[in-house]
């Protein structure tokens, strides 16, 4: 192991940042609340190599352990540290880890001209969808539709046949349609059929 690598160091970053993980999966109210913290510790055993003290082979595999559901999350907080650097962490709490994300595409869109302020006082008096279109405009210079995330469970046996449906309506629309459209494209065609059926009888 090099000299950078403090072994003390090390093993106090690791155990902070499953004291994080634990204490957020007890207190589920306030879920995320320390992910400024979590975020600046995940870039540290990165750059670090800590993962090595417990004989892994990538930072990756690291992240796989520790955000077993999504290590998704787990980069979005990292980047979160790591662009936005001139707002208080503070600040970074009180809008919380979903706005901030999407405070990194301005951040990383203006550059050195990126003024944080106004965007931490919209962050603030924003709902998170509106915000996330205004972050859209400036980013993009278009107006974005409102969406909505949905959510539902479907059995490991039906996700062959959903997962082969949109793939099929991808190549049919274009591969550039996201699956939300190729999905709303599906459920278009079964309307249409179901419809048909009702002309008949």
């Amino acid at each position: 192991m090099s000299e950078e690598f403090n072994r003390r160091r090390a093993v106090f970053v690791l155990g902070k940042i499953d004291e994080i993980l634990s204490w957020e999966k007890a207190k589920e109210l306030e879920k995320d609340a320390r992910f400024v913290e979590l975020g600046e510790y995940l870039c540290e055993v990165r750059a670090k190599q800590y993962w090595r003290l417990e004989n892994l082979k990538s930072f990756d595999e690291f992240l796989e352990r520790r955000f077993p559901e999504s290590r998704r999350k787990a980069y979005y907080i990292m980047t979160i540290h790591e662009h936005l650097t001139r707002i208080s962490k503070r600040d970074l709490q009180q809008i919380g880890w979903t706005k901030a994300r999407e405070l990194v595409r301005v951040a990383r869109a203006d550059g050195q001209r990126f003024d944080c302020a106004p965007w931490v006082h919209k962050a603030r008096e924003l709902s998170r969808e509106e915000f996330q279109r205004a972050v859209e405009r400036h980013v993009t210079g278009k107006e974005s539709e409102p969406w909505e995330l949905l959510y539902f469970k479907v059995y490991k046996s039906q996700l062959l046949v959903i997962e082969r449906a949109l793939e099929t309506a991808g190549l049919m629309l274009g591969t550039d349609k996201s699956r939300g459209y190729c999905l709303e494209m599906i459920c278009a065609d079964f309307l249409a059929g179901a419809n048909l059926g009702e002309a008949k009888s």
